[in-house]
């Protein structure tokens, strides 16, 4: 044991003696001149280093130095500037005159990826062939780095004519070969606008053919959203996805791309170029799509008993900046989007087979398909969206098959005083593509026709029968509850938030109405006038004959949280029982035979 002992230390002291020999002998600002050299040959970027280089043996072998910046030929800004690297060697490449980084870290860095720190050729430039090699040196000297750590950084990045991000706490680890395969392990987070993102990413990277082509996949991205315009619960998801990059040509394409976004499930693959005009294809596939959970504007569904969480508004600082359609990316974006899914919610709507195919260029977006089932029916909603002017044009062509109209009414934030199903077809217009611009702004009109409609609270056989019975004893009709409309169709239009119904027909058991009113969304106003037709009456012929005979208006009007209602059926009967007392009268006159008489009297009873 003694022996061993001893040779460890031995050969400790040997080690610890060569690498001060090493430090003593070597000075590392000797490789100063030979690392801007390297760089600049093999990618043209001028590398700077200030201040003295120094050892640090512990606990790896490695260069310390102070502040350096790498700038991209021609750049205003440089692409990476840090206040500390340090590069991890290897040691046995420096006793024969070679410098081999293993690892090269950056604290503090600042790393930009915007227009002022591209690369830029200088003007009449001479243009060499693409896929030209890069020459090697044959000094003598190798340079080679395998890992990449940059901790605690900024990241900043913009495009041309975009906005500028900050991606704060930005940490890199890249890992790499000999054959330039490399791992990456990514997270960092950005505000902008009182919104947060914060992303995880942890991928693999194929540089071998780098600055030409990268490919790779990322194995696992977690991210979180949360702030202004974002559903109080955020939105957190994962994605991965297989993905190359063209760089001669600035295309991309992503496969077996797999997103999910609190409960939405997507799959899919996407394609498209970064080169102006930039294009974007996206086919997508949904096993589940929850748009409520991803919007900050959906409805809330109040659960009896619930609690809620009171949220803290951040202080206001300014005025947020007023919204522009010159902002948008899509006016310098062709987009085609199709999009398929099992199920989806929207605004508490239950959806299933939805279909979607769309497509963008520049700021004019056309909806192709916009089709799925609604419980047990359909819709189809094809039109065109247009943010070239700096107000949102939206023009609709909207279908709907024997839809339900309560669920409809609730996702229109309108009272669910109906209940039945809807059939639609007519052309909608206006500004914005919000619910409540659509009941504020649109414009347009449809042919409209139900079934089975049942009003709140409302039976309207009922209501004429009772007041029949309360004015006369000579008729009665049977009292069935739950009697509705069977059918009703008409023409409505939509003006600037008011709803003008008209030509409206229809019929029930016993029931045949005509009618036209108007609809006030803004004011909550409502002003409806239906003309009843009432069969069955059993009892006095010719009063049962008057009544059926008969169309007895009914008026709704008022606030719909208060609705009042005129039904004038006494009014009815008594003109009609007047005009029988008169009409029965004229008869037992022109029985008599005195024509003074009867003349006499008949003059009489005129009014």
């Amino acid at each position: 044991m003694r022996r061993v002992i001893t040779t460890l230390a031995i050969l400790l002291v040997v080690v610890v003696a060569g690498m001060t020999a090493l430090v003593l002998l070597v000075n590392p600002n000797d490789f100063r001149a030979y690392m801007v050299q390297q760089v600049e040959q093999r990618s043209g970027y001028h590398l700077e280093l200030q201040g003295d280089l120094r050892w640090h043996v512990w606990p790896k072998m490695s260069i310390l130095a102070g502040r350096m910046s790498l700038t991209a030929p021609g750049a205003a800004q440089p692409v990476v500037s840090a206040e500390n690297m340090r590069l991890d060697v290897e040691l046995w490449p420096l006793l024969s005159h070679q410098l081999s980084v293993s690892q090269v870290m950056l604290k503090n860095a600042v790393v930009r990826v915007t227009p002022d720190s591209a690369a830029k050729a200088p003007q009449n430039a001479p243009q060499g062939p693409r896929n030209a090699q890069t020459s090697t040196s044959s000094n003598g000297w190798s340079f080679n780095i395998g890992q990449l750590q940059i901790a605690d950084s900024l990241l900043i990045w913009q495009q041309a004519g975009g906005d500028e991000l900050n991606f704060r706490n930005f940490n890199l680890n890249l890992d790499q070969d000999d054959n330039k395969q490399a791992t990456i392990a990514l997270n960092t987070s950005v505000t902008r606008n009182q919104r947060s993102a914060t992303v995880n990413l942890k991928g693999e990277l194929d540089a071998s053919q780098y600055p030409h082509r990268l490919s790779g996949k990322v194995d696992q991205l977690d991210y979180a959203l949360a702030g202004a315009n974002i559903p109080p619960q955020g939105i957190k998801g994962s994605l991965s996805f297989e993905g190359s990059w063209n760089g001669d040509n600035q295309q991309f394409s992503v496969a077996n791309l797999q997103l999910t976004a609190n409960d939405s499930a997507l799959t899919g693959n996407a394609e498209g170029s970064l080169a102006l005009p930039q294009r974007l294809a996206l086919n997508l596939q949904a096993t589940a799509l929850n748009l409520d959970n991803l919007m900050a504007n959906a409805p809330v569904n109040e659960a009896e008993g619930a609690q809620h969480a009171t949220v803290a508004r951040a202080p206001v600082i300014a005025e947020p900046r007023e919204r522009n359609n010159a902002d948008s990316p899509l006016n310098t974006l062709d987009l085609a989007l199709k999009l398929q899914a099992k199920s989806a919610v929207w605004r508490g709507l239950a959806l299933s087979d939805l279909q979607l195919d769309a497509s963008n260029q520049q700021g004019l977006m056309t909806v192709s398909t916009l089709k799925g089932a609604l419980g047990s029916g359909s819709f189809s909603l094809p039109g065109t969206v247009d943010i070239r002017q700096p107000e949102t044009r939206v023009s609709l062509q909207p279908e709907l098959q024997q839809v339900a109209i309560q669920p409809l009414l609730k996702a229109l934030e309108l009272p669910e005083s109906l209940q039945g199903t809807v059939s639609l077809s007519g052309q909608l217009s206006g500004e914005d593509l919000t619910v409540e611009a659509a009941k504020r702004n649109w414009q347009g009109r449809a042919a409209i026709s139900a079934n089975d409609l049942t009003l709140a609270q409302i039976n309207l056989q009922q209501m004429v029968r009772r007041a029949v019975a309360r004015i006369s004893n000579r008729v009665s009709s049977e009292d069935k509850d739950g009697q509705g409309i069977k059918q009703i169709a008409g023409q409505v239009v939509l003006n600037r938030g008011e709803l003008d119904f008209s030509e409206l027909t229809g019929s029930g058991p016993h029931l045949a109405l005509q009618g036209k009113g108007q609809v006030n969304l803004q004011q909550q106003l409502l002003d409806i006038t239906l003309g009843l037709k009432l069969s069955g009456w059993t009892g006095d012929d010719k009063l049962v004959t008057a009544l059926s005979e008969q169309t007895i208006p009914l008026r709704m009007f008022g606030h719909w949280d208060n609705v009042q209602y005129s039904l004038p059926v006494d009014d009815v009967i008594r003109n009609r029982l007047q005009n029988e007392a008169k009409s029965r009268l004229n008869e037992w006159i022109d029985q008599q035979q005195d024509n003074d008489d009867k003349r006499n009297i008949k003059s009489l009873l005129r009014p």
